[in-house]
């Protein structure tokens, strides 16, 4: 009876409760349908639900990757800034903050400068990173968006602007909001050259971010579903005592109230954007296979 008691049954226990370790990345749920996608399917298909079209977030990377030619593309050195100018602390100190997020992501900050080709055209691309702090625009996103005006214009190339982001960082304080009419003046010296400027606004463009150079391009293309705004809706609800129109800040509202000019879909964004390019360059349309 001790034999059985002692040695067979936690074998048998064992062998029935064995636990199979299953990696927890391998499946995402959509958070519009709540269909569970199989993580190679949804890379594939560039984070886009195969089941409802709704379009998940990518990381800059991959963006990047998908948009310029056969993934190639270089990284554009961004000219040093101060970091920590007012020394901000809330629940952490914000240099500790920065740090940790530069470990997470292996970036310096939240915006990208990239310069590669889009269906055989040189384009500039200013790209936020939503993973970084939110994409919260502050001292560095400026010097980025500067450095690219000035590439662009030095390389007689488009530029192209992604944006993601919540908007002003706050551990900046109105350092991060002198951003805005900065951001403005690299614009304008890229429409001064004769230059493209074309705004892709992606989820969520909000903030500072949607109240300077995102609403600022010549043609501005934005993705499905993305929400686009300075505020949010609930807090406009509560301003103005009124309830607000169903898909309200949603980007195919903004493009049947004209502040977009087409929402399209991620697959077609690069075949999309050469084709603006090349028409705007005056060079050789290139259309799809």
């Amino acid at each position: 009876m001790n034999w059985l008691t002692n040695f067979v049954k936690p074998k048998i226990q064992a062998l029935i409760n064995k636990k199979v370790d299953v990696p927890e990345n391998l499946w995402t749920k959509c958070n519009a349908c709540e269909h569970m996608l199989f993580h190679r399917d949804l890379k594939s298909n560039l984070g886009v639900c195969h089941h409802c079209g709704n379009h998940m977030r990518i990381s800059a990377k991959e963006r990047l990757d998908h948009i310029f030619d056969n993934s190639m593309y270089t990284i554009q050195e961004i000219p040093k800034v101060i970091q920590d100018p007012l020394k901000f602390k809330d629940s952490k100190r914000y240099a500790d903050r920065l740090k940790e997020y530069r470990q997470k992501t292996g970036f310096e900050d939240s915006v990208l400068v990239a310069f590669g080709q889009i269906k055989g055209c040189n384009v500039v691309a200013c790209i936020f990173n939503f993973d970084f702090m939110g994409g919260s625009m502050g001292i560095y996103a400026g010097q980025a968006m500067v450095k690219a005006a000035e590439l662009a214009v030095k390389s007689n190339s488009p530029l192209l602007a992604i944006t993601a982001s919540g908007g002003a960082r706050m551990q900046e304080g109105i350092l991060s909001l002198m951003q805005m009419p900065r951001t403005t003046i690299a614009v304008q010296m890229v429409k001064e050259a004769g230059l493209p400027y074309i705004t892709l606004l992606t989820d969520p463009t909000t903030g500072g971010v949607s109240a300077s150079f995102a609403m600022l391009g010549d043609i501005s293309l934005a993705e499905p579903g993305a929400i686009i705004g300075f505020t949010g809706a609930r807090v406009i609800e509560e301003t103005i005592k009124q309830k607000l129109p169903e898909g309200f800040q949603r980007s195919e509202y903004l493009r049947d109230h004209g502040m977009v000019d087409i929402v399209v879909n991620r697959k077609e964004i690069p075949q999309t954007l050469g084709n603006i390019f090349h028409h705007l360059l005056g060079s050789p349309m290139v259309f799809a296979a």
